[in-house]
């Protein structure tokens, strides 16, 4: 073999090595008719605050060799997805930030009443389908409601059991200030669906937000808990 050879190689190499993907993370957020235009500012807010907290940037950036990859999108009923942003490696401070300034700048769509808890479970192993090559692929599907439109999550869940991927929930709980706080008996409930019906995979997981105004909180213990353990995952290899 010539040394030209083998420096075409070993530079081969090293690209492949530098393209690794240790985690697809598709994030998918609830915008249906339930979700008002506060609420909505506060969860892309919230993401994007969560984003840019240096303790979720260290456990991002821990891996020079091999990122972490991320999509987010909107949902409501069956059909009606909106791609915030479509698949992106994350490899600086620089690109956390750049992604937090979009979502700060993004003008909401019209989006229907309806929710579909199974038609964006569906959305969102669509996405990670195109990140095989990741280590691990997970959607993270946020939402105040249960499905009322579409296929049940249960079907969809029976339907995902063999794709591999893993599926963590954030639930909301919303309240009517007219009739006092239903919190608590909101979050109780709709842990318990997701538990049920829309979690899937090995240590999948549903994180609580007591509220839009505690999303940006929850999503920041969310979004620790899966890269901790992906952490101690990279450490055993």
């Amino acid at each position: 073999m010539t040394l030209r050879v083998l420096v075409v190689l070993l530079s081969l190499l090293a690209g492949a090595a530098s393209a690794q993907c240790r985690q697809a993370l598709a994030l998918g957020l609830d915008v249906s008719g339930s979700v008002d235009s506060r609420e909505y500012r506060l969860q892309l807010g919230g993401l994007a605050a969560a984003l840019r907290r240096p303790e979720v940037a260290q456990l991002i950036l821990s891996n020079s060799s091999a990122s972490i990859r991320l999509a987010i999108f909107e949902w409501s009923e069956p059909g009606h997805h909106r791609v915030l942003l479509n698949w992106t490696d994350i490899r600086s401070l620089s690109d956390l930030e750049q992604i937090g300034t979009k979502l700060d700048a993004v003008a909401r769509s019209s989006a229907p009443q309806g929710t579909a808890v199974g038609s964006a479970m569906q959305f969102g192993a669509g996405l990670l389908a195109q990140q095989k090559d990741c280590w691990k692929r997970t959607l993270d599907l946020s939402g105040d409601g249960k499905h009322n439109l579409g296929p049940h999550p249960r079907d969809v869940k029976s339907a995902l059991l063999a794709s591999g991927i893993t599926i963590n929930g954030l639930v909301i709980g919303a309240d009517d200030p007219s009739h006092g706080d239903k919190r608590y008996v909101q979050i109780g409930e709709l842990s318990a669906y997701y538990n049920s019906w829309v979690i899937l995979g090995p240590n999948a997981f549903v994180e609580v937000a007591l509220g839009f105004e505690a999303y940006e909180d929850a999503m920041t213990r969310k979004l620790i808990r899966e890269l901790e353990g992906l952490v101690l995952s990279d450490a055993r290899r």
